[in-house]
């Protein structure tokens, strides 16, 4: 029997998001646990890099309006634009925040927060390159992370750290809590509550190539998807240019901020090809595409499939000279500004960046789709904004839309502190109305018969095969380049290895203590499941847009492609044996709200 615990609001996942709406929920009266599969200072957030953007002027003029424009056009117009102006105006009242609760960042010579270039990030509408990104040494999501934690600690949040949530109680049409597997024991723990906020951040584990940890396996997105609450835009998964080669691991878009150029095996500056105006700093669905196609065009280097990101100060300073700026950098200012990618390239690679350039390739970054929620962090079910009561959700495994079909560098930090707070007060508010729905019967019992199932399975395959399989045929057919022959394999050859996860699977762990064996298992079934529907989004939406590009529908298509895409589970249970197809609608209209005070936010050709 499950052991039964009571709160008002609980927040799955302790990263930025998770950690901003679990303090403000505490403010604001809430009696609230974070429930996480990690201890809270390894979350994903950490590893943000470069800094968090917010028009503040520090260093040049800047404004809230501009910073929206750019995330709107940097999606490429499906974003909505109410919800990137809430982004861009709460980001400046949002980082002074952070600062007055003692986050470090980097400072000016007079005090001031710093502030450094990011691509995508322009002033007056796109005009010319704007220092937008604050920024501490290039650890700044480790510095977030590790500020609100203490934030969390002294306003006594509970924690109930290490423990997997595996599946979302739903009864009389709303969400009342979750279950949870306790690692150490291996022991169910029902969670019911009035309010759930779901932050457990991407799945880029879907792809071979990725910056994403191992622990980003989309299971918060697999468990409310299984049970019936649709997911938006899922065909937009971002492939950030600049992973170290093969490896994956991220190099932050703040080294093409202090300077960096993209050069290809015949030893030129490419981007001036691909976005004249802006070169390096283009946004990152244009650069990742750009380098592409300088691989397939043979101008890797030595042949090979990658190409150099060069932040060496004579590389630098030649193209500094040659735009006709006066800064200059020395290699006291890389080691000043990027300590941790210097290690990182001296670690992995046997690279020393100041004096060396760093093989690149494109790698999978974030989902700009997820669960659809409005600007309050409300989970909402069709084209009408229903709202799903006691359902929230906040950060990358959300979609507010505010990042459209191609999210900006530093956009991601702002989504999770300004609507992981917004999420918490409105859940705050929320439960000192709301009654306790009671628990449905046995609330555990599907998911333990399924951890039952996969504990005791005594096929062939392990799951590490399937997983490696399925990461292959997503990097290679539903990648950064799609076509529908290639997407329709996919889902065919997904699909086959869903029904060899039913029939064929096999663990070697038996037990229950800390049994990853397990974990791991029932993890590739969520990554399977994003795995499919991501294919079958991307099949569906016939033209390119953002980090969507088909090879068969080349051109954006506003008059008929500017909708979100609902995708909802049609199986009869979360656990269902075979295949059912999922309903894709996609009659979700994108919010132009802004269109009516500044005509500059009507969609235009995008151009750099």
């Amino acid at each position: 029997m499950a052991k039964v615990h009571q709160f008002d609001a609980l927040v799955i996942g302790a990263g930025g998001a998770g950690l901003m709406a679990a303090l403000y929920a505490t403010k604001g009266g809430a009696n609230v646990a974070v429930i996480s599969k990690l201890y809270p200072t390894r979350s994903h957030t950490g590893t943000a890099q470069g800094g968090i953007g917010a028009a503040l002027g520090n260093l040049e003029e800047d404004r809230p309006l501009w910073h929206a424009y750019d995330t709107v056009k940097g999606g490429d117009y499906l974003a909505d634009q109410n919800a990137a102006m809430v982004l861009a105006s709460e980001a400046v009242e949002a980082v002074i925040e952070l600062e007055h609760m003692g986050l470090p960042f980097d400072r000016t010579d007079d005090g001031k927060i710093s502030q450094r270039r990011f691509g995508g990030h322009t002033s007056n509408f796109g005009e010319k390159p704007v220092r937008r990104a604050c920024h501490a040494a290039d650890r700044t999501g480790h510095m977030i992370l590790q500020t609100l934690y203490q934030q969390c600690i002294k306003h006594n949040v509970t924690f109930f750290d290490e423990f997997q949530v595996v599946d979302t109680i739903m009864n009389q049409g709303a969400c009342v809590g979750v279950v949870a597997l306790q690692m150490g024991t291996g022991e169910m723990h029902v969670f019911h509550s009035k309010a759930t906020l779901f932050a457990t951040g991407g799945w880029g584990r879907v792809w071979s190539v990725t910056s994403n940890a191992h622990s980003l396996t989309g299971d918060g997105a697999a468990a409310v998807y299984r049970r019936g609450v649709p997911l938006q835009d899922l065909e937009f998964y971002q492939f950030h240019p600049t992973g170290i080669y093969k490896m994956g691991i991220l190099i932050t878009e703040g080294v093409r901020g202090e300077g960096g150029v993209l050069i290809n095996g015949r030893g030129e500056r490419f981007m001036e090809k691909y976005a004249p105006r802006i070169k390096d700093l283009a946004s990152r669905d244009v650069v990742s595409r750009a380098i592409y196609l300088e691989l397939r065009e043979g101008n890797g280097i030595k042949g090979k499939d990658y190409v150099y990101l060069d932040v060496t100060p004579n590389t630098v300073n030649k193209y500094l000279a040659e735009a006709g700026e006066t800064r200059r950098i020395t290699e006291s200012d890389v080691e000043k500004k990027l300590p941790d990618i210097l290690d990182f390239c001296r670690v992995y690679l046997g690279v020393d960046p100041v004096k060396q350039p760093m093989p690149i390739q494109p790698t999978a970054h974030y989902a700009m789709g997820g669960i659809p929620t409005n600007i309050d962090g409300q989970v909402v079910t069709d084209a009408n904004w229903t709202v799903l009561p006691g359902m929230y959700a906040a950060g990358e495994v959300a979609c507010v839309s505010c990042h459209g079909a191609n999210r900006l560098g530093t956009n991601s930090l702002v989504d999770l502190v300004v609507f992981g707070r917004r999420g918490g007060k409105h859940m705050a508010e929320y439960v000192k109305h709301a009654d306790f729905i009671p628990l449905p019967a046995n609330p555990a019992g599907e998911v333990e018969a399924e951890m039952s199932r996969i504990r005791n399975s005594s096929g062939k395959t392990k799951p590490y095969e399937l997983r490696q399989a399925m990461q292959k045929t997503m990097m290679e057919k539903v990648g950064v380049f799609r076509e529908a022959k290639g997407i329709e394999a996919a889902i065919e050859e997904v699909r086959e290895m869903k029904m060899r996860y039913q029939n064929d699977l096999v663990i070697d762990d038996k037990g229950s203590k800390w049994n990853t064996d397990l974990l791991e298992a029932w993890e590739l079934g969520c990554l399977l499941d994003l795995a499919e529907i991501t294919a079958i989004s991307a099949l569906n939406r016939k033209e390119s847009r953002g980090a969507h590009s088909r090879e068969d529908f080349k051109e954006r298509d506003d008059v008929n492609w500017q909708v979100h895409t609902l995708i909802k589970n049609c199986a009869p249970a979360p656990y269902a044996k075979g295949i059912y197809d999922p309903e894709v609608n996609v009659d979700k209209k994108v919010d132009m709200s802004l269109a009516a005070e500044d005509e500059k936010f009507v969609p235009k050709v995008r151009a750099y």
